[in-house]
């Protein structure tokens, strides 16, 4: 395996969790506010890693594995962080947060099980997937920073946004499984 800058900045994306998750939990000032920049650096690695490996000829099978593993365990620490910190959060809040890991793991599952019957292309990564992405990060990062600034309540807007990634996540879900229905049918 040749080790390209995209696939390093893949790397990094999983290697900054740990990092963002300690200093979300660490009582000093402005520890949150450096676990969203990190957070935000690794978000943008997301776009950025792929894009690259496209436009340089350097896509790898592994690559394309870690790629979609890393923006799994970037969401789903972060949410369950975000939950766990909560003590008194609103019970959409769990409801969200389930939506969007079930969802997750269902499609990473279907796409598994797709691959093995040849037909990976058809619940390959959709424009919808895509906009469900830029949302979750989007209020996740929201949410991490949490300190009002500038009067803007950005934890609430977050939570906000995340109802808007969650509508969207059961958007894509469906489709996904739209598009996998003919085969799922034909297995049965």
């Amino acid at each position: 395996m040749r080790l390209t800058l995209p696939l390093w900045l893949t790397i990094l994306r999983v290697a900054v969790i740990p990092v963002v998750l300690a200093l979300f939990y660490l009582p000093i000032p402005y520890a949150r506010q450096i676990a969203t920049v990190l957070y935000a650096a690794a978000c943008i690695t997301d776009w950025f890693d792929g894009w690259l490996a496209r436009r340089w000829g350097q896509t790898s099978k592994f690559g394309a594995f870690l790629d979609p593993v890393a923006d799994k365990l970037l969401v789903a620490v972060c949410l369950v962080m975000l939950l766990h910190a909560q003590s008194n959060a609103n019970p959409l809040f769990s409801v969200l947060v389930a939506i969007i890991i079930g969802r997750e793991i269902t499609i990473s599952a279907l796409r598994e099980w797709m691959a093995e019957l040849g037909s990976r292309a058809n619940v390959a990564v959709s424009w919808i997937g895509k906009l469900k992405t830029a949302f979750q990060m989007t209020a996740i990062g929201m949410m991490i920073w949490e300190i009002p600034t500038f009067g803007l309540p950005w934890f609430d807007m977050g939570f906000a946004l995340l109802f808007v990634a969650a509508a969207l996540t059961i958007w894509s879900m469906v489709i996904y499984l739209k598009a996998a229905w003919p085969m799922m049918k034909e297995s049965a």
